[in-house]
């Protein structure tokens, strides 16, 4: 009787090892290793409480209690350039205060051209309407979506004399999946914000109706 050689052993052994591979491949109980989405960490949000915010500048408004007002250290920045920073969020809103002598058009211009310009990453961009008619409050807010270095931004003016600009930014590389909820959170304190805003020396008039 032939012996069988040492090849064709080995060569028994490895279709034996690959026909167990092979079987076991279409066994149901076999682990499938899918990987796990990409996650983001938990944000916790305090309550909703303000307080009045007011300088020697010409408005005045109700800010978050958890945000803090610092000023504009930007080259060229106005006294009553300011910055409504949120420090937990890494995030600010910055406000622009000009007073208006016959050039309002202008501002409202250069609002529109800023927020446009955001468009370039952005999905989309809505507009919302201000008319606080007692308080001669009057403006507009960009909703900008998509990642986008501002999210919100918005312009009061009363029509004649002051005009105020405003954006929200963050410190950090835009990621509407990361930043949104808070964007929305954040959007609320501006709602606010406007609905408090007030200028000085403007005589308060009743709402028609």
């Amino acid at each position: 009787m032939r012996t069988p050689s040492f090849k064709s052993i080995l060569a028994l052994l490895v279709i034996s090892i690959s026909l167990i591979a092979f079987s076991s491949c279409g066994d149901d109980e076999d682990e499938v290793y899918i990987p796990k989405p990409k996650g983001y960490p938990r944000i916790d949000f305090p309550k909703k409480a303000y307080r009045l915010y007011d300088s020697l500048c010409p408005y005045s408004f109700e800010i978050p209690t958890y945000s803090r007002i610092s000023n504009d250290k930007h080259k060229g920045a106005d006294p009553c350039w300011i910055n409504v920073d949120f420090p937990k969020y890494n995030a600010q809103i910055h406000l622009s205060y000009k007073t208006v002598t016959n050039n309002l058009d202008t501002f409202l211009t250069d609002s529109r051209d800023f927020a446009i310009k955001h468009q370039i990453k952005a999905t989309g961009m809505d507009e919302t309407i201000i008319v606080r008619d007692s308080s001669k409050v009057y403006g507009l807010v960009y909703d900008i979506s998509g990642n986008t270095a501002s999210n919100v931004q918005f312009y009061l003016t009363d029509s004649t004399h002051h005009f105020m600009r405003g954006a929200l930014y963050f410190n950090v590389v835009p990621n509407i999946d990361s930043l949104k909820i808070v964007v929305d959170f954040l959007r609320k304190d501006i709602v606010h914000m406007i609905q408090t805003f007030e200028w000085k020396g403007i005589e308060k008039g009743n709402v028609k109706k």
